[in-house]
């Protein structure tokens, strides 16, 4: 019941943030490689040429996220995520257009900059950033929006495609973002003025003499804080693991001996199990805080490797996943919320686009350094033994963290 009243007082700031991560998904890699064979065919690309093109546009993206990122902690929300919006308005009509391989480039690029890059970093940042209390709840219920917008759009998607081509889509699915997503956002946020004044009021609270400090750390000297790199294998090395794996995804199968068809079916385990557990972790977030419970979702994605290196059965697929949806709903909620608790908020913005960053990069190499470890005879079982030990080290690394740095969480 109290989660229903959460949502009820905070219906407009959930449905903003809701809606961002909803249509962030379209800057995905699971959205853009449906249009791959069409744009493959268009342009003339192998498969490894289409690959080089997307990892060059997520490297140069993770730079771009740096110094755009921090740029929510200076400006107007409503500005800041109206520019956001425009930039994935820009990118579906410039692939729509895309005369060559050089707007290509280009259209990739503002697309990942913009969807899971800038607007999940909106996200996470107004919400830790403006809800003291309640904060794991609010992440919980706007993270819903990418699985539910992975689960719903494919199918539209194919059936434009259909319809009106690949090009058609993606001008049909910009001149919706136009004229419906940007104002929508806009009317979302029309209280963002006396929001932003009680953070204020907040940040100008706890700097009072008499007040419990919370230091408000910088991105500079988060940098330079040793504990910064003793949780970064934790924030890192699963969706390290998680792309490598599902870029792979036929190659797994086949080595496994099962169906396309039943790894299908696990997305569905995937993605109820993703919703479910990010509804969870809000409550105990908000209750224990997310700096003492992040290293538990690691926990299922080990579970999960261990049931890849070691068994072949076909319930595996379905199991493999749902674990891995689980670590994932959890990961999601918690890492958001974790830097708050840490180092404060009034430099949010800057740090998150640092991890946000870091994680582009994660995710942009990973596919290629498994295609090597596969392409060099390495077998999936060994690969999953090899994330078990760097997800363990990870575990370990927090334990340092938790006990030799005597970091306590923040009182509730």
């Amino acid at each position: 019941m109290k989660y229903v009243m959460f949502i009820i007082d905070n219906r407009r700031f959930l449905a903003f943030g809701f809606l961002m991560t909803f249509f962030g998904s379209f800057g995905t890699t699971p959205m853009i490689s449906l249009f791959s064979g069409e744009i493959r065919a268009e342009f003339g690309l192998s498969h490894g040429d289409f690959g080089n093109i997307y990892s060059i546009a997520n490297l140069v993206g993770a730079a771009g996220i740096v110094w755009l990122g921090r740029k929510i902690d200076q400006m107007d929300l409503r500005l800041y995520s109206s520019l956001v919006c425009a930039l994935l308005v820009v990118g579906s009509l410039l692939i729509s257009w895309a005369p060559n391989v050089f707007f290509l480039f280009a259209a990739i690029l503002l697309l990942r900059l913009a969807g899971p890059g800038l607007m999940n970093h909106t996200v996470g940042t107004s919400m830790v950033r403006y809800f003291d209390t309640g904060r794991g709840r609010a992440l919980a219920v706007t993270a819903i929006g990418q699985p539910l917008s992975e689960a719903i759009f494919p199918t539209l998607v194919v059936l434009l495609i259909a319809a009106l081509g690949w090009r058609g889509t993606w001008m049909s699915m910009g001149i919706v973002f136009a004229i419906v997503l940007i104002p929508l956002v806009l009317w979302l946020l029309r209280d963002q003025k006396a929001r932003h004044q009680r953070l204020l009021d907040r940040l100008s609270a706890n700097r009072a003499p008499t007040a419990s400090k919370t230091r408000q750390w910088s991105r500079r000297e988060v940098v330079r804080d040793p504990r910064f790199y003793l949780i970064l294998p934790s924030v890192l090395f699963p969706p390290i693991i998680m792309a490598g794996l599902f870029f792979h995804q036929v190659h797994l199968v086949e080595s496994k001996g099962w169906t396309l068809s039943l790894w299908a079916m696990g997305f569905f385990g995937f993605a109820v199990a993703r919703v479910f557990v990010s509804l969870l972790s809000g409550p105990l977030i908000d209750k224990f805080g997310a700096t003492r419970l992040l290293p538990y979702y690691i926990l299922p994605l080990v579970f999960a490797l261990l049931a890849l290196a070691f068994f072949d059965h076909p319930s595996v697929a379905f199991v493999y996943m749902v674990l891995g949806g689980m670590s994932t709903g959890a990961r999601t909620v918690a890492i958001n919320a974790v830097w708050a608790e840490i180092y404060g908020v009034a430099h949010l913005g800057a740090i998150r686009s640092t991890v946000q960053a870091l994680v582009m990069l994660a995710v942009a190499v990973s596919p290629a350094t498994f295609g090597w470890l596969i392409d060099w005879g390495v077998t999936i079982e060994a690969i999953a033994l090899m994330g078990i030990g760097l997800l363990l080290s990870a575990i370990l690394l927090f334990a340092v963290f938790y006990l030799r740095m005597e970091l306590q969480p923040p009182p509730r």
